[in-house]
């Protein structure tokens, strides 16, 4: 686990090192923007008995399967910010996460930070008394968790740490049960935006169905540039969000396949660091 955990942080390492000057400022204040958003959240959470009843029993409600999903959201959220960084001009899903699940999912979060760094704090309390609980643990870390005067390395840091939390959770219960996920469609918003192109000049073929592109033809072109006849790709992509040709992925409305899109952006831009 250690060493997954060390794999992901290189790799994000690796993708944050191709941002120029420019591109770091921008992820910098998106990400500082939004977790503060996250830690406002938070400190209501925990500061009313109510809303933190309300999140405990919306937690204890969900199957594992569930919270897992919880944190996918959250992971893509959070990947999505660097991912439209490096590939600005990519179709992607918009990552939505309501403020009950987000709620939960920091609450979540929290609970196996405790109980991570201090796992005897929660085993010896009820629920009903993890909220008091919760909050000396978040007092002791406050100049932590305001951010003030951080440095744009902190920032970054304590992004790559988030991520590389939210990603280890992801495989760890994407893999229980011993099975590769499935193949998921390309999303409809990235097969609406798919172009349409004139054929200049015969002589290739579509993949899919062996035929010829003639001439004069309109064909679809992947973000890739590969091109298919439309009557082709069209049955392919509402199946698999993968090229014929090159596996070049699209995005999808599956959380967990775009996560996998997403991460694969990091892996192949950052792959000049390794």
């Amino acid at each position: 686990m250690e060493e997954n955990n060390t794999t992901t942080t290189t790799i994000i390492l690796a993708a944050l090192s191709t941002l120029t000057p420019p591109q770091i400022s921008t992820l910098t204040t998106t990400i500082s923007t939004l977790f503060h958003f996250h830690r406002s959240r938070l400190a209501a959470l925990l500061s009313s008995h109510t809303i933190f009843s309300l999140s405990l029993h919306h937690l204890h409600t969900l199957s594992l399967h569930q919270k897992s999903l919880l944190i996918a959201r959250h992971l893509l959220s959070i990947l999505s910010q660097l991912s439209h960084i490096l590939r600005p001009t990519t179709t992607r899903m918009p990552p939505y996460i309501n403020d009950r699940d987000l709620d939960s999912v920091l609450l979540l979060l929290l609970l196996c930070e405790l109980n991570q760094h201090d796992p005897e704090s929660l085993k010896s309390l009820s629920p009903t008394d993890w909220r008091d609980s919760l909050c000396e643990y978040v007092s002791a870390t406050m100049l932590t968790l305001t951010g003030i005067g951080f440095s744009t390395s902190e920032i970054l840091m304590k992004y790559i740490e988030v991520m590389a939390k939210c990603k280890r959770f992801v495989d760890v219960m994407g893999c229980r049960d011993g099975k590769e996920r499935k193949e998921v469609a390309a999303s409809v918003a990235a097969v609406v935006a798919l172009p349409s192109v004139e054929v200049k000049q015969g002589g290739k073929e579509c993949v899919v169905c062996k035929d010829e592109m003639k001439q004069g033809r309109d064909v679809c072109e992947l973000p890739c540039e590969h091109r298919f006849h439309w009557m082709c790709i069209l049955p392919w992509v509402v199946k698999r969000n993968t090229c014929p040709c090159c596996r070049h992925r699209l995005p999808t409305d599956d959380v967990y396949g775009e996560i996998d899109r997403q991460w694969e952006v990091l892996v192949k831009i950052g792959g000049s660091y390794f």
